[in-house]
């Protein structure tokens, strides 16, 4: 054996000498290489000891104990999505999606009035505590599927086809929002719902021409509804302003009218009290007013006595009168 080790090569003498130097160095290495971890911005780092949650970490560069304690990135920043109905393939500028009959089970909805719709849309979402989605429910992203198709078909069950595909869309997308993160609330599953959106609602296949020629037909009814109003709007209020002008004038001729009579009538009462205090002196003075308006109205007057005698030099000077009259 002396001989054997004395027959070795000097620099393999050298490396058996300091090998338990090596063997320390290299465990040292690795227990600092593995008790490193690095945490994105986007995310968070949750620590357990021996499967036992201990701390959360932020972003960065931070330590932990080798082989006693573990690490779980948690995407806490980053939006998230799940859709429903549809797959998408190659996202963007010219995305593709696909179908199938796996999505057509889950897109295909009963509504209230016992009609049948297909109703694709997306839940975005984020995780906002790191610990309840990775320790209180099991696999929360088939937990939310789950629960957000359930929702869904709860709230289109709730309403009628027409509304599902026309009016009620938005309302739908807000609601299934506020139920879905209700459910995970209660089920802690440390998720905030922050968007739900309708891609796409139709009817079924077979039925969608139907559909369609009913649509034509109600935008055609609220077409002739609108011009129907909109000459109701020129036609009304031009008959009721001149039915408010003709009610006016009417107004005040009766106005004219009354006050007419009654000043007629105050002034028959004036000349009747007149009347009463002297008859014969009211009775001359109408008398003399009427004469002065009637006989200047009447023209040439001739007048004789029965005989006649006195009519020719009247005429004669009437003829002269017009005579000088015409020379003037």
């Amino acid at each position: 054996m002396n001989k054997a080790k004395l027959n070795l090569p000097p620099k393999l003498m050298k490396i058996l000498k300091y090998w338990r130097l090596i063997v320390t160095l290299l465990f040292l290495v690795v227990i600092i290489w593995s008790s490193i971890f690095q945490i994105s911005t986007e995310e968070v780092g949750v620590i357990t000891r021996f499967g036992k949650y201990v701390r959360q970490v932020e972003p960065g560069l931070n330590f932990k104990i080798p082989l006693a304690e573990d690490v779980y990135k948690v995407p806490v920043e980053r939006q998230q999505k799940i859709e429903f109905g549809f797959r998408t393939d190659n996202p963007g500028i010219d995305t593709q999606y696909r179908e199938s009959s796996s999505t057509k089970d889950e897109s295909l909805m009963l509504t209230g009035d016992l009609n049948l719709a297909e109703v694709q849309w997306v839940v975005q979402y984020r995780v906002d505590d790191a610990y309840k989605n990775l320790f209180k429910v099991r696999n929360p992203q088939s937990t939310l599927r789950i629960i957000s198709e359930a929702a869904m078909r709860q709230i289109v069950g709730d309403r009628t086809v027409n509304e599902v595909l026309t009016v009620g869309r938005t309302e739908i997308a807000s609601e299934l929002q506020l139920l879905i993160q209700e459910i995970c609330r209660e089920y802690s599953m440390g998720l905030k719902i922050e968007q739900v959106v309708l891609q796409d609602v139709n009817p079924p296949e077979p039925v969608k021409a139907a559909f369609n020629a009913v649509n034509e037909a109600q935008q055609e009814k609220e077409t002739l509804i609108n011009q129907a109003k909109s000459e109701y709007n020129k036609v009304i209020p031009k008959a009721r302003g001149q039915a408010e002008e003709t009610i006016q004038q009417a107004e005040g001729y009766a106005a004219e009218r009354v006050n007419n009579a009654d000043g007629e009538a105050a002034r028959f009462t004036a000349l009747y009290n007149e009347f009463i205090k002297a008859p014969e002196v009211t009775k001359r003075r109408i008398y003399l007013e009427t004469m002065s308006n009637v006989i200047p109205k009447i023209g040439n007057v001739v007048i004789t006595d029965q005989k006649g005698n006195s009519v020719l030099p009247l005429l004669q000077m009437q003829m002269n009168k017009k005579t000088v009259n015409n020379e003037n």
